[in-house]
């Protein structure tokens, strides 16, 4: 599970995110990142899975995997970074390791588009 700390819970962190951050395309996944100007506790995740992905149960399920893999980045990311992973309805067919590298993929194209060195 990802930590409370680590999420993105406001809509104007969302949003800043993905109008202002760079956009990275996987073939189940879209990932935004942006370096926020004041340095908080830690990265900041957020999660969209909208309805196209599925039922609410798919929904849910995608989501589930999606906190987990992205437990397992935060160490890699540093602590002004901002991320919305939004799932792609083929995200609902994925296991978590393709999820983990396509999410790994987009997070480095992403921040070497940025400029951001990790």
């Amino acid at each position: 599970m990802l930590p409370a700390r680590y999420r993105m819970t406001r809509s104007s962190e969302f949003g800043a995110t993905v109008s202002q951050g760079v956009r990275a395309v996987q073939p189940d996944l879209v990932v935004h990142t942006m370096r926020h100007a004041v340095d908080e506790d830690g990265p900041r995740i957020g999660l969209v899975v909208s309805k196209s992905v599925g039922s609410a149960v798919q929904r849910h399920r995608v989501s589930r995997r999606l906190r987990h893999v992205a437990r397992s980045l935060i160490d890699d990311l540093h602590p002004a970074d901002r991320v919305v992973i939004r799932a792609l309805p083929g995200s609902r067919y994925a296991i978590s390791a393709r999820l983990e590298q396509e999410l790994r993929t987009a997070l480095r194209r992403a921040l070497s588009k940025n400029g951001a060195s990790r």
